[in-house]
């Protein structure tokens, strides 16, 4: 006879799964049996520094490396098909809306792991200047940069936000859906299997009222993203260390449109725009 294992949920930071070290765990609504570890603030500051030192790897990658390995992404998640449906029915959506949001998220990776050998392209050029010189712009990285998803969709709500500031070559430290984090939390598998460096995805679980003032806080998160209405007390905390905050607010009709969610406005709020002059040879 066999017996059940049942999972447990934990966080993803530095490449690794551990359970808070608080010590606590929750249970999501609608799932009273399963308990998911609670992040705290202490959780938050090493998922920044793992973030911190994930950032030299994912950003030095070459842009057509990331792109490569953000298919890779894609590929993994449709080889888990079966599981991550199973994930999203966990947080109740029901079977034909965990296939589309599965779908969704698919092709809406596959989108930015295309885009990322592009955004030179996008958001560089070559200006005119007057005088015997070469002036470009070209684009780089901010940092590290917070996600706070709402809580629907679970999976495509995180996803939405995350990679593009991947493709721009961010390192992440995400919290995911209060109500439904297992799919969210279940990202970090895919991501542990699909040559993402350690570090540049960290994936946290807990309540939203208690962590998203400390990211806003945070001095060394360098930009937030946030799901939902501009929120004057988040901004406020984020003033204080001039750290850029971009709101995701969307209807919720269009979270579960992949061709709404695939943007060259969701990343450029976290590139920085660095101009080179070049003297032209007489």
């Amino acid at each position: 006879m066999s017996l059940p294992v049942p999972k447990t949920y934990k966080l993803f930071v530095g490449g690794k799964f551990p359970r808070s070290e608080s010590g606590r765990s929750f249970a999501p609504t609608g799932n009273p049996g399963i308990q998911v570890a609670r992040g705290s603030r202490k959780d938050l500051r090493d998922a920044v520094v793992a973030a911190r030192a994930g950032l030299k790897g994912w950003s030095g990658s070459s842009a057509y490396l990331r792109g490569q390995i953000l298919y890779r992404l894609a590929e993994m998640l449709e080889s888990r098909r079966a599981a991550m449906q199973a994930e999203l029915r966990l947080g109740g959506a029901t079977a034909a809306a965990a296939q589309k949001e599965l779908d969704t998220a698919i092709s809406l990776t596959v989108w930015y792991a295309g885009l990322c050998d592009k955004l030179q392209s996008l958001l560089g050029s070559q200006n005119a200047v007057q005088g015997p010189f070469f002036n470009f712009s070209t684009v780089e990285p901010t940092g590290v940069v917070g996600v706070l998803a709402g809580d629907t969709p679970a999976l495509v709500g995180t996803l939405a936000l995350v990679l593009p500031v991947l493709a721009a070559g961010n390192a992440v430290v995400a919290l995911v859906s209060e109500a439904a984090p297992f799919a969210g939390l279940a990202l970090g598998e895919v991501c542990a299997s699909s040559d993402v460096p350690a570090g540049a995805v960290n994936l946290l679980a807990g309540h939203r009222g208690e962590l998203a003032g400390q990211f806003a806080a945070h001095r060394d998160v360098d930009g937030l993203l946030v799901a939902g209405r501009p929120d004057a007390a988040l901004t406020q905390a984020a003033a204080d260390n001039c750290k850029r905050v971009r709101y995701c607010d969307l209807p919720a009709a269009d979270w579960t449109k992949a061709a709404r969610l695939r943007s060259l406005a969701m990343v450029e709020p976290f590139v920085e725009t660095k101009t080179l002059w070049h003297p032209v040879a007489p």
